[in-house]
Formats: C-alpha cells, sequence, structure tokens
C-alpha cells in the first residue's frame, strides 16, 4: 500500500514549494552564457555604434546639396566621398546617397534622389546609448543577446550558477548501456541517460552515479554521498513490493511527504527531502518516468535556474475518442495527422517506450474528466 498517496497536482506544488530558486552566482565568458539568467543588471559601457556610419553603399554628401533632387531634375555636387557600409561618415557630411540613386560623371556626382538629413546614416548611439541597461537580472540569455553583448565589448558576464543534479538509478536487472549482451531477465539502463538528457536540457548540470542494485544499504548510501547535489532523483524501486526499498529509506534519512500520485503513468513515484535536498523518486518503466520527468521535474528544475517552465502547447483537434482512467491526471501519449488532428497512440502502457518515439507530444487529461471525445479541441504538450 501506498504510504503518503496525492493527487498529482498537489504533489507538484509540494514538490515546488520545496524546489526554491538557486542564487549562487558565477562568471562566464559572453560566448559560453547561452540560455544562462543575468544574475545582475547590465549596462552598456559604450555607445553603439561608437561613431556615425554609413547604413548602405553609397556616397558620404550634404543633405542640402540634393536639395529639390529628382529624376528629372538631378543635382550635380562636386563635393562626395564614396563610402561603403559600415565605414565612419567624414565630418561635415551628414547623409548617404544610395548607389542606385546617383552616378559619377567626371568629378561630380549626379544625385536624382533627394536625401534628408542623416538619411542612410546609422548614428552614434542609435542602437544602445553608453549607461543604457541592456538587461535587467533574471533575463534568460539568448543567442542575439550575447551578440549584442559581444557587440559592446563586453567579453565576461556574471549570471546564476545551474541547480546540480544526481541522478541514481538502481535494480538488480539493469546494466549499462553497450557494457555488455543482455541475458534473460536483463535490461540496459536507459531511464538514467534520458533524465539525463532532458534535464541537463532544461537548465541543469547532471551527474549519473553507478548502478546500484536492490540493497537498502547501498541505496541509502548513494544518497548519503551525494548530498552536495541542490536535487537527487532515485530511478526504480518506488512501489509497493519486497525490493522497493527507495521511499521507506527516504522515510528514514529525511521525510518522506509523497508516495503514490494519481497520475497515469506514473504512480508509483515518490518525494521528499533528506538533509533540505529534495528527493524525487522516479518508477522504473520509462513511460511512467518521462511522465514525471515531463509533470514534476521540469518545472522543479526551471525553478531552481531561474528559468521560466513553458513547453510548447499546439491546439489541434481529436481524431478519435480519448479515454482516461477516472480520478487520475492522465498523460496521453499523441500524434499529429497529416490532416492536422491528432490521434491517441497510447493510453496505457508504461513501459512501452517505442509509443513515445511514435508520438509528437502528449495530451493532459485533467483528473476530473474520463477523457475527450472525437471532435474536441485539445492542448498538446510537444516533446521537445
Amino acid at each position: 500500500m501506498f504510504k503518503r498517496f496525492s493527487g498529482a497536482i498537489a504533489a507538484r506544488r509540494m514538490l515546488l514549494e520545496r524546489c526554491l530558486p538557486l542564487k549562487d552566482i558565477e562568471e562566464l565568458n559572453t560566448s559560453c552564457a547561452v540560455d544562462r539568467v543575468a544574475s545582475e543588471d547590465i549596462r552598456s559601457p559604450a555607445d553603439l555604434p561608437a561613431f556615425d556610419r554609413s547604413a548602405m553603399d553609397g556616397y558620404a554628401v550634404r543633405s542640402t546639396d540634393t536639395k529639390g533632387a529628382r529624376p528629372s531634375g538631378p543635382r550635380f555636387i562636386p563635393d562626395f566621398i564614396p563610402q561603403r557600409t559600415g565605414m565612419v561618415v567624414p565630418e561635415g557630411y551628414d547623409a548617404i546617397v544610395m548607389l542606385e540613386d546617383a552616378r559619377v560623371r567626371g568629378e561630380v556626382l549626379e544625385v536624382t534622389a533627394e536625401a534628408h538629413a542623416y538619411k542612410n546614416v546609422a548614428r552614434t548611439g542609435e542602437d544602445v546609448m553608453e549607461g543604457d541597461t541592456i538587461f535587467t537580472e533574471g533575463h534568460r540569455l539568448r543567442p542575439p543577446d550575447l551578440a549584442l553583448l559581444s557587440a559592446l565589448g563586453i567579453e565576461r558576464i556574471r549570471v546564476y550558477a545551474k541547480p546540480y543534479v544526481v541522478i541514481i538509478p538502481t535494480g538488480g536487472e539493469l546494466v549499462d548501456i553497450g557494457a555488455r549482451r543482455l541475458e534473460p531477465g536483463e535490461a540496459y539502463e536507459i531511464n538514467g541517460l534520458m533524465a539525463r538528457l532532458y534535464i541537463e536540457k532544461w537548465g541543469a548540470n547532471v551527474r549519473k552515479t553507478e548502478i546500484v542494485p536492490d540493497d537498502a544499504e547501498r541505496i541509502r548510501e548513494a544518497i548519503s554521498s551525494n548530498l552536495d547535489a541542490d536535487m537527487i532523483i532515485i530511478i526504480g524501486g518506488t512501489s509497493v513490493g519486497e525490493k522497493d526499498y527507495a521511499p521507506r529509506i527516504l522515510s528514514e534519512m529525511g521525510e518522506l511527504y509523497v508516495h503514490g500520485v494519481r497520475l497515469q503513468p506514473g504512480k508509483p513515484t515518490a518525494f521528499g527531502d533528506v538533509a533540505g535536498r529534495p528527493v524525487i523518486c522516479l518508477p522504473g518503466y520509462p513511460v511512467a518516468a518521462l511522465s514525471n520527468l515531463y509533470l514534476f521535474i521540469r518545472p522543479a528544475i526551471k525553478r531552481m535556474a531561474l528559468l521560466d517552465d513553458k513547453p510548447i502547447r499546439v491546439q489541434a483537434r481529436l481524431a478519435r475518442k480519448m479515454p482516461s482512467k477516472p480520478g487520475y491526471l492522465s498523460l496521453v501519449r499523441v500524434a499529429f495527422r497529416e490532416d492536422g488532428q491528432v490521434e491517441p497512440i497510447m493510453v496505457s502502457g508504461a513501459g512501452i517506450l517505442s509509443s513515445v518515439a511514435r508520438a509528437d507530444g502528449f495530451v493532459v487529461v485533467p483528473e476530473e474528466l474520463e477523457g475527450f471525445e472525437e471532435g474536441d479541441m485539445v492542448e498538446v504538450i510537444t516533446y521537445e
């Protein structure tokens, strides 16, 4: 029997209350800070551009010399300077005439279009002024953001450190991927791989331990030796069987506040704290583990890393009926059809990993519903 059975939404809320944003700071090269979060306001040390520059190829002129110029009545200007895009506009000149609006005739420039003051000129500080706040604390730095900082000569920036997560795979039947051929009853340890790849993608640093057998003392030792982490994830041994040690050990070493969640797939899940560290126990079936990763681990990692949790959502019409288990939050795997509708791949089957490989995402069916009907509009959360 599950010891502390909980609804899925209530369980997630309890987890997030304990996964507080981390405020450790590190300094990085600007070029290495993609998707990191600024730990302070970033101000510009210079104007951008640092000088008046030509915005295109053409000729530097005084705008007053072009007044009234038109194809039927060109102006002939003796004082001009050829320009390439990005060049400094010479002092005393305040406009660039485009190549297609001018032609050199001997020692004069024939201009067929009027150029007002500063036309085709990128003025000093037009992009950014010295002292401007470019980004505020908490901003996630994207590639164009880093390009802007680099253009201003900012080589290093201070960002919040990533959360540090340890994954502990358990199970006597597990074998490291590629270590050897499997014997009957054995399986490759894939859940740790899947969890590591997702958690790194979601913004944390990850260390995966060696496989721990179904032994209470070995699991206890694995937890104790990894309490330097910000979060510990144990995979396997989370249900109510004779060798499902993880929840009991968690309650002995710290606090067990959830054991069993009304989630399909993913019911045998446990959360708790040891020495102030959140410990999450995921079920061993891969699709159940994946459901937990998306529903619990992703928002927890994003919160700790000070990142917004905004999965990609797509509205689509349901091609056929989608049942779900009453009283349970269901994550139903779906695939898009050529006509834009989606259809369920599998409602159950927590061990059928190929169903995820064939799916484009999943639909969340709330606990109070028994599914959706054919033709209903549903929201698909895409697998990233």
